[in-house]
């Protein structure tokens, strides 16, 4: 099933910059934050790991160099039916934002629909080199058969697309200095990276900060869904929006990638984007852990320069928020 792309040079690109704190200051604003909702956390500046190595499985060892937020259409696109030439070419949009040189990419959107035959989640991971060959250890997840299976797999070389929706850390993968977050047993309502977020926007307030990354869920399970096939009937509310999605509780290992920023900015940006990938079978969009008494989270982000907002929707749609609302999320009581 072949689908071509939106020519990128037809794309609206809006760029702003994002207030750019140092590793350190950050260190104590988040340290201060994660306190206050876990039991045990730990924020220290350190060397980036290598990011190719096999617990992270990642095409690029750092984080480091031009350090963008990228975010691409939005769920508008989706509803009330989608729209299906949301197609946006990663090489292209990528190197027009990033200009000369090695570009690394990660995080999360809708997956390249044409490949699978379906609506998917996208968990994106993907270099570009200075020549402009596209490396993808991209994954796509996809709700398979009449049980409903969440289904992951990769996604080749030669597939530079997304559709509808992407939110991406962009950098040169160059080593350097990170952040290291490390938190368990949540005791509060938030979840690991709206706890982050949420600390960040109180304390710098009109200053806007972005950062990106992965993390890791290392111990317990998380709530997260996968996007079932675009919907036949129109989607007006957010209570058709959680019937049509797909929820799981997903088992650790997982290891999530995306954004978070702290302020919308006039660009309709979605504020907090993460999608997970496991070795096993597992992949879908991180909402909150299930098993608050024994999670373990495991961070690395990076501090964006800039965020770059590509075809943003005529229409501000905020039903689907980065994670839909969920009275019953359990708390560790015992903490």
């Amino acid at each position: 099933m072949s689908q071509s792309h939106l020519q990128t040079d037809q794309l609206k690109f809006e760029e702003k910059p994002l207030y750019v704190p140092p590793l350190q200051e950050l260190q104590s604003v988040i340290q201060g934050a994660l306190e206050s909702n876990f039991a045990n956390a730990d924020v220290s500046v350190v060397p980036c790991p290598d990011l190719k190595g096999s617990q992270f499985g990642l095409v690029e060892s750092g984080l480091g160099g031009k350090a963008t937020l990228l975010e691409a259409g939005g769920p508008p696109y989706l509803r009330p039916l989608v729209q299906r030439d949301k197609l946006y070419n990663l090489k292209e949009i990528t190197r027009k934002i990033q200009g000369p040189g090695k570009i690394f990419a990660v995080g999360a959107g809708a997956g390249p629909w044409p490949i699978r035959g379906s609506n998917c989640e996208g968990i994106f991971n993907l270099a570009v080199s200075e020549e402009d060959k596209l490396t993808n250890g991209s994954y796509t997840a996809t709700v398979r058969g009449d049980q409903e299976e969440c289904v992951l797999e990769k996604i080749a070389d030669s597939e530079p697309r997304c559709a509808l929706i992407l939110n991406l850390f962009l950098s040169q993968g160059q080593p350097g200095e990170v952040l290291k977050i490390t938190a368990k047993q949540r005791t509060g309502e938030q979840d690991f990276i709206e706890c982050i977020r949420k600390g960040l926007e109180q304390h710098y307030q009109d200053k806007p900060v972005g950062l990106g990354g992965i993390f890791l869920i290392k111990k317990g399970k998380v709530h997260q869904h996968v996007m079932r096939d675009f919907s036949t009937t129109p989607i007006y509310t957010t209570e058709q929006i959680q019937q049509w999605l797909k929820f799981y509780e997903m088992p650790a290992q997982l290891n999530a990638l995306g954004t978070l920023v702290t302020k919308d900015l006039g660009l309709d940006l979605r504020l907090q984007h993460f999608h997970s990938f496991s070795f096993s079978n597992w992949g879908g969009h991180y909402h909150y852990d299930t098993t608050p008494e024994i999670v373990e989270y495991e961070a690395y982000l990076n501090v964006a320069e800039r965020v770059v907002r590509v075809d943003r929707p005529g229409l501000t749609d905020q039903l689907m928020s980065p994670h839909l609302p969920n009275p019953s999320r359990p708390i560790n009581k015992r903490a």
